[in-house]
């Protein structure tokens, strides 16, 4: 019997010593905070182009003056869904379906739930994960075959029936599977996409309240939302940030008080359109409307670093800053005035001299010294800030020009919190920890971001391969030779195609793109499969 109580005595000890070894594991591992902007210029911040740049960031700023600056940091693509999936899997997009575009209104998901993501990495190492916000890549909504056109009207001023309320009802009644807590979060609230219905938050799995009426005609104007279909009564957009922002200072404060890490992924709406700027900032930045949108997008990094030194885990928390792909060309000159004009609309403009001229003329250029915008496959499109912050480790007020990718984030992580990433999983991805460390060895030697068209560009050192004409985007000009080559370190602006003095470069750039999308990958390991055949350039006519 002594021996007995001996054996559960030790059994006790060793099982609480056990239990406050992992607790005392998971509080030296770091918080991660991912603050995803929407349409935010390479230019609009402050820190990154101080010479040609005219918004005011200081929150921001503050995140580069406390950490390191990424000069040459890329997003996976010039549009949205496709450098949400990148940044998440660590995998190019063009090795998913989404081989154009974005993710369509009430489309299936573009992550399957095999795939990892860091959320899950995360999760399988004690960490609570949340992703609040934008999500933009696609649900399992239970929407009936043949109902689909009670969902998304052709038109704008159409108002609901009892037909249609009856269908949103049993539709908004189920939970929409296929989101954010498939792939590895523990929990989520935002808008799908909030310039599109439904018009509503959705926390988890199940909309906030069922929709009633088809969006209100106020929300439709210039640079507003874009997309008819159900929403909640008296729907404002001005409210989606502010909840965001509650929302995320609340879920920080609340896993501040937990033993284990927590890993936000916060996916902001702005300052991408709908143009709903709160009074607060209206007219703030005697620029535009965009500029005012920028300027509270800014505040809200501002409210999270409050909430994080409230809280008292602001030293023990790695902060990435980042935006999916350059500001929008359509953006520019727009007025509280002119957003309110339902005759306005955002499209089409003119090309040769869209909206977002009008802000260059007024001194401030939103993509730097780069060339092209949002949907463009030249720098203007996916070259993006990138800040990292990591009090104690990452040096402040630092930089780095070697050539990173959103994909990195996946790798980057994973050795941070001494994970092994499985030969299926974050194929494209390189740990930045030696970088943020203070090296300064390139971690990748090559990286492809791509156009809204899909078109490809392949960065090896400073050379950049575009294998096709044009942009691929919105932004017009065209090339002589059906390939574009470009030194960015001499020619930043791709304003010389050298592609015809180096044609031995062309091909050993073509050949290497070949390469990355028949070994699967581009990081060391096994081949893996391109979930469909990729589509390869310049297209055949």
């Amino acid at each position: 019997m002594l021996k007995k109580n001996i054996f559960v005595s030790f059994l006790f000890v060793a099982t609480g010593f056990l239990s406050c070894n992992l607790e005392n594991k998971e509080k030296q591992l770091p918080n991660i905070v991912i603050i995803y902007a929407d349409d935010l210029g390479y230019g609009d911040v402050q820190s990154y182009n101080p010479e040609r740049g005219k918004i005011p960031t200081p929150h921001i700023d503050r995140l580069a003056s406390e950490g390191m600056s990424f000069t040459d940091a890329h997003s996976s693509s010039g549009v949205c869904s496709p450098s949400r999936y990148t940044l998440l899997t660590g995998r190019y997009h063009w090795r998913s379906r989404l081989q154009k575009g974005i993710v369509g209104l009430f489309e299936k998901p573009l992550i399957s739930p095999e795939r990892l993501t860091f959320a899950g990495l995360a999760q399988q190492y004690g960490y609570q994960t949340a992703c609040i916000g934008k999500w933009h890549l696609g649900w399992e909504w239970p929407i009936p075959d043949g109902q689909m056109n009670l969902f998304r009207p052709e038109k704008k001023d159409v108002r609901a029936t009892d037909e249609h309320r009856k269908a949103w009802q049993e539709v908004f009644s189920l939970p929409i599977p296929g989101g954010p807590l498939a792939v590895g979060f523990d929990e989520y609230f935002g808008t799908a996409v909030p310039n599109w219905p439904p018009y509503c938050f959705i926390e988890n799995d199940r909309t906030v309240g069922i929709p009633t009426e088809f969006g209100a005609p106020r929300l439709f104007g210039r640079n507003h939302a874009s997309t008819q279909g159900p929403a909640r009564e008296l729907w404002s957009l001005e409210d989606i940030l502010p909840a965001l922002v509650a929302r995320s200072t609340a879920y920080i404060e609340r896993e501040a008080e937990s033993s284990h890490p927590f890993l936000l992924y916060l996916s902001l709406t702005s300052p991408h359109t709908p143009l709903s700027v709160n009074n607060e900032w209206l007219g703030e930045s005697n620029l535009s409307l965009y500029a005012d949108l920028v300027m509270e997008t800014d505040a809200v990094v501002g409210r999270v670093l409050e909430a994080l030194e409230r809280s008292g885990v602001m030293e023990n928390t790695l902060l990435v800053f980042t935006s999916d792909n350059g500001c929008a060309p359509y953006v520019g000159n727009t007025t509280p005035e002119e957003a309110n004009d339902l005759s306005m609309k955002a499209w089409p403009w003119d090309r040769t001299h869209p909206p977002v001229a009008a802000m260059e003329e007024k001194g401030h250029y939103p993509s730097g010294p780069f060339r092209g915008y949002k949907s463009d496959v030249w720098e203007g499109g996916h070259r993006v800030p990138f800040i990292v912050r990591w009090p104690g480790k990452v040096q402040s007020g630092s930089s780095s020009e070697q050539l990173v990718h959103q994909a990195d984030l996946m790798a980057t992580i994973a050795e941070i919190i001494g994970a092994e990433i499985p030969d299926d999983a974050g194929e494209d991805s390189f740990s930045l920890l030696p970088l943020l460390m203070g090296g300064n060895q390139a971690v990748r030697q090559n990286a492809v971001s791509t156009s809204i068209s899909g078109l490809p560009g392949l960065r090896h050192g400073n050379w950049k391969y575009i294998a096709g004409p044009g942009s691929g985007g919105w932004t017009p000009g065209e090339s002589e030779q059906p390939v574009q080559l470009y030194n960015l370190d001499a020619d930043p602006g791709e304003s010389q195609n050298l592609a015809d003095q180096e044609p031995e470069r062309v091909k050993q750039l073509e050949e290497l793109l070949e390469k990355l999308i028949t070994e699967g990958r581009s990081s060391p390991g096994p081949i893996q499969q391109n979930d469909v055949e990729v589509i390869r350039y310049p297209e055949k006519q």
